[in-house]
């Protein structure tokens, strides 16, 4: 019988979850202040991302495999101690870009267990509701993370990656406190590569013949592909429109888009339930619209408007996605191989955006018009998501 939703286990979770999603959106800041004093390229920052990203791509057909067969609250306690070696690896001035590579296999690897011990934590009614609690508590750390991250960063860099690392290690000792809880009748690992690779592309076929399963795959992959690019979009915007050129900016409007998540997550506990996740779709339009309007902004207080209702709409778009995704995993290829499915698609998502963004940065094009650009692309496929989607239910009544 699951603990519930205000569970011991939960609370552990939650907490892992804040402290590792601090560190690592504050570790964002440091990292592209740290590539600067290096003397690194200008194009250097978005090839961080690119190493972070690349680490949960290859290691997506292993992971969820590897949650699935382990408790969740020790493959927890696994990742974070992965990302501690890398934070650390960068305060002690080893190379950035692999250490930054080594925190994105530490989140690789505890992303499907942070979301697949959901499921076993709480009953099925209470899941939508427990993924707002995991996307509150993480997006109060983006939100504070950000903010941390920038003013840090601006103080000292060294004294920045120092708080960062001590977050990692105080989440892998939060994960210490989650349940060991072992699923009956997972097989034994198979640690042939080969083998885990076929074996993880028969899951994706699987989970990817659920309607609903290819809806959040696709949602949620075109949601985090365009957040990672609007990061790197909002770094380079503020000194165009806001005529401010230090990391502490960034960070805030970076944290007020996180408080807007969280107000969006609650509205979409509230009002969104599994059978009626196509409510939760146009808010994915809005998403671009907000972004189109970042050339109009000029002033902080419109600055700051703009991005809580990117905030607010993402909320309650991409949470009802998650708790869809995660209950048809669990009745077909195990909530953590769903989870690392979805990953697989997310970064792909960030890789290809992010990869756009700075070919658009490289050409010359000026921000303004990257930032439309941006805004439009959410927009017109956030709104073909939504008519495939009611198409597609049509079809289903009339047959």
């Amino acid at each position: 019988m699951p603990a519930g939703l205000w569970s011991r286990g939960m609370f552990a979770t939650l907490g892992a979850q804040f402290l590792s999603a601090f560190g690592d959106n504050a570790l964002l800041f440091a990292a592209l202040a740290l590539v600067r004093k290096e003397s690194y390229p200008a194009w250097s920052g978005p090839l961080l991302q690119a190493f972070f990203v690349g680490a949960y791509i290859l290691l997506a057909p292993f992971v969820g495999v590897f949650a699935d067969a382990r408790p969740k609250g020790r493959v927890m306690l696994y990742a974070n101690t992965i990302k501690f070696v890398g934070a650390l690896g960068m305060c002690l001035h080893a190379n950035p870009f692999l250490g930054y590579a080594l925190v994105g296999a530490g989140a690789a690897a505890n992303s499907p267990a942070k979301y697949g011990i959901l499921g076993e934590l709480v009953a099925p009614e209470q899941l939508v509701k427990a993924n707002s609690l995991l996307e509150a508590s993480t997006i109060a750390a983006i939100l504070l993370g950000a903010i941390a991250g920038g003013t840090l960063t601006d103080w000292s860099i060294e004294g920045a990656l120092t708080a960062i690392t001590g977050c990692y290690a105080a989440s892998a000792f939060s994960a210490i406190l989650v349940p060991r809880i072992q699923q009956r009748g997972i097989p034994a690992i198979n640690y042939s590569i080969v083998s885990n690779v076929k074996f993880f592309a028969l899951q994706t076929h699987s989970l990817l013949k659920s309607p609903n399963a290819r809806l959040a795959v696709v949602g949620t992959s075109l949601f985090w592909g365009a957040g990672a690019a609007l990061r790197f979009l909002v770094i380079a915007w503020v000194p165009v429109a806001l005529k401010v050129t230090n990391n502490s900016l960034p960070g805030f409007l970076t944290g007020m888009v996180a408080a807007g998540i969280v107000v969006g997550a609650a509205l979409a506990a509230r009002f969104v339930r599994l059978q009626y996740v196509h409510r939760a779709l146009p808010a994915g339009i809005l998403i671009g619209v907000g972004v189109c309007l970042l050339p109009l902004v000029t002033t902080l207080p419109f600055a700051f408007t703009v991005m809580a209702f990117v905030g607010i709409c993402s909320g309650f778009f991409v949470v009802p996605l998650d708790a869809l995704l995660q209950r048809e995993g669990k009745g077909g290829v195990g909530g953590g191989s769903a989870i690392a499915i979805q990953n697989l698609f997310e970064n792909l998502g960030m890789l290809v955006l992010v990869s756009g963004y700075a070919a658009a940065v490289f050409l010359g094009a000026p921000v303004n018009g990257i930032a439309v650009g941006v805004g439009v692309f959410i927009a017109l496929s956030m709104a073909t998501l939504t008519l495939t989607r009611r198409k597609s239910a049509r079809g289903h009544v009339a047959h």
